[in-house]
């Protein structure tokens, strides 16, 4: 008996790499990669884990920063009017020099330091617009974040009147200021409209179908994409659900069998019904016996004395 030599090894999982870089180039190519594998772009750590989280669009950051200015604006004016007060008795005009600029740095870089250290990231503006300030690994930020962007900000929106911070933002996938590229930090959308996968159901011209076929050899990868093609099915057009659906079903026929004569989206609709099914007695059966098993682990052993 023969083995197969290492230089055919070799060959054949060339011959294999080639049919899959052609296969994803004909997805990518058709509009399919993105619509069933890929996200939107993901927020990578170092220890390469994607964090699903969504950055913040300008317009959002835009409209937060506004607010959030005209808040610190009227907190450094009644800061000033409260120092003019206080100091009235006064006869030196330095000490109310020297309070507008405390009060100037109390209200633009204190105050917006201490409002994100205690809220975790929110601000007045942020808050209204549903975002919020996170580390680059997704958690909160600390105070030496805080006071780098703050203390950054007076240059960026403050001297500039946000075009500095805005011209930082429009290069780069997310939208970050040059504060967020100092303090290591990034602003995340929080209010994400909550969206519930569609229930498929079994076709009832595949209900004799369902009883004679095995579903049990689908790989996760081909189930994963069964599940992301229901859930994106009615934002594709026509043709390229179509299109989908058939190169689809011509990957998922091998582990499906036998393969009924509907057309393509039935047939996955009957794959999924079916594995559905197939999950939920398995379950079923994993809490009877899970069940069995915690009824004889607590019974009391025969003879043993009651207390």
């Amino acid at each position: 008996m023969s083995t197969p030599s290492p230089h055919h090894d070799r060959t054949g999982r060339a011959n294999r790499q080639r049919d899959h870089a052609e296969r994803q180039h004909d997805l990518t190519a058709r509009g399919l990669l993105r619509t069933l594998d890929d996200e939107a772009p993901a927020l990578v750590v170092g220890e390469a884990v994607a964090l699903d989280v969504q950055p913040a669009s300008i317009a959002l950051r835009l409209a937060g920063g506004i607010i959030d200015g005209i808040v610190y604006v009227l907190l450094w004016i009644a800061l000033v009017i409260g120092g003019v007060v206080a100091l009235s008795h006064v006869e030196d005009d330095a000490w109310l020099s020297i309070w507008s600029v405390v009060a100037l740095v109390l209200a633009i870089v204190v105050a917006p330091t201490a409002l994100e250290v205690a809220s975790h990231g929110k601000s007045i503006g942020r808050w209204a617009v549903g975002t919020r300030v996170v580390r680059m690994d997704g958690g909160s930020v600390g105070s030496r974040q805080a006071f780098a962007r703050a203390l950054i900000g007076v240059l960026e929106l403050f001297s500039t009147v946000g075009a500095l911070a805005l011209l930082v933002a429009l290069f780069g996938a997310r939208p970050r200021r040059l504060g967020d590229l100092m303090a290591g930090t990034f602003v995340q959308l929080e209010r994400i409209p909550r969206s519930q996968d569609p229930v498929v159901s079994l076709p009832p011209d595949l209900v004799g179908w369902a009883s004679v076929a095995d579903v049990s050899r689908l790989p996760q990868r081909l189930e994963d994409r069964l599940a992301g093609y229901f859930r994106t099915a009615t934002t594709l057009r026509p043709d390229l659900r179509w299109s989908t659906a058939s190169a689809l079903a011509a990957q998922i026929a091998p582990y499906a069998r036998p393969v009924p004569p509907v057309d393509p989206e039935r047939y996955l609709a009957g794959v999924v019904a079916l594995r559905r099914e197939r999950d939920v007695r398995a379950l079923a059966s994993r809490a009877r016996t899970l069940q069995g098993l915690a009824e004889v682990a607590s019974a009391r052993p025969t003879g043993f004395p009651h207390r």
